[in-house]
Formats: C-alpha cells, structure tokens, sequence
C-alpha cells in the first residue's frame, strides 16, 4: 500500500482532491474529521484543551467552540504552539492506527489530508506528498464564498507556510487554478503516478525524488 500525504494552503482544494481520489479508488482520511472527533464533550482533545486554555474555548455542551478557539491562537503564536503540542500527537496517534488497518486490506493508496503535514514534520511518514496549489487571490475567494472573515482568512495564510515551502518538500504539485473539468483530468493523472508508485514500492524500486508539477 501505498502511503500519501495530501496536504496545501487554506481554501486550496484539498478535500475537492481528496474526494475525487476517494472516487477513483483511493481510502482517504480527513485529519481534521479526526481533531473534530478529539474534540467532542469528553474527549481527549477537549480535555486538553480545556486544561490548557480553560473553559472559556468550549461550548455549552463541552464540545470545544472551534471559532473561540482559534480566536485565541491565531494571534498568539506561543498559544498556537502551546495548542498544536496538545493536538498533533493525538491526530497522528489515530493516523497511524487508520494506516494500519488499511495496510491489512486491498486498498493500493491510502491518503491523509491534513494542513499541516509540512508544518509539523509529518510529511516524512509518507511514501509520497501531495500538495494542492492555487493562486493567493482565488483562496480567498473561494475561503470569502465559503463564510470566511477577510480577518480570518488572512490569519490562518499567515500561520500557515507558503507553497514555496511545501513545494521544497513535495513528490507532487497539483495545481487547482482551473475549472472542474480542468481538476478532474488533473487528478487522475495524478491517480496514475501514484499507482505506479505503488507498483515501484511492491518491486523494491525507488520512487523519483524530483518534484513533478501535475497539470
């Protein structure tokens, strides 16, 4: 089985990707579905969270108010590591289970979304790296479009680190800057790299390390 890191900036594309590679075959896991699960009225994350930031950041049924929370970090980057130190390490504790009861079924790709892969080293667990590019202007709009505060938007894209940085580290650079026609051929073209891939990891055969610019 093949290991995938699917990960780019705020408002990118990423689940549209992720969905599309679900279509064609691939299992594929959400990690904010996992911190959104951690973060229930009594789980691990809402616990920690609430023991460090205090009550004020859950809601009134004890699941964790996500907006207030991010209010509190964002703008603290001390918090924000102080937050990440809690979290990352229970998402990448379920991760790793979820990648082990995949590797015990047919499933040639199994890929994980999540945002900050680059940001927190965990794109090393990977065979290969995904990541979904777009222009600064058209995130915006579609983040606008979506319910997004201009505050907010700029908050998160100034957390987060520039495709420069991602791209430094990528196998793959999918480019969302077109229509859905235009996304659809591009991901399964990407499909087809990534299953031969797989092919090369079953044979023994090293995977190219050069990033490749699907378009």
């Amino acid at each position: 089985m093949l290991r995938v890191g699917l990960t780019g900036g705020v408002a990118s594309g990423k689940s549209t990707v992720a969905g599309l590679l679900m279509a064609l075959g691939a299992a594929v896991l959400d990690a904010d579905e996992v911190v959104e699960a951690a973060y229930r009225p009594g789980g691990a994350g809402a616990i920690a969270v609430e023991r460090e930031f205090g009550c004020g950041v859950l809601g009134p049924d004890g699941a964790v108010n996500r907006r207030a929370l991010a209010e509190r970090v964002l703008s603290d980057p001390q918090a924000r590591r102080r937050l990440e130190a809690l979290i990352h390490p229970l998402v990448q504790g379920e991760v790793a289970n979820w990648l082990h009861v995949q590797a015990a079924t047919p499933t040639p790709v199994a890929v994980v979304e999540a945002a900050l892969l680059v940001e927190t080293g965990s794109w090393r667990h990977y065979h290969r790296l995904v990541v979904v590019e777009a222009p600064l202007h058209l995130r915006r709009r579609r983040a606008l479009a979506a319910g997004w505060s201009e505050a907010a938007f700029t908050a998160v894209v100034a957390a987060q680190l520039d495709d420069a940085a991602r791209r430094a580290v990528a196998s793959y650079v999918l480019r969302n800057d077109g229509d859905e026609t235009i996304l659809r051929a591009r991901v399964v073209r990407l499909w087809q790299l990534l299953l031969a891939d797989r092919q090369r990891c079953a044979a023994g055969l090293p995977l190219p390390r050069e990033v490749m610019v699907v378009e």
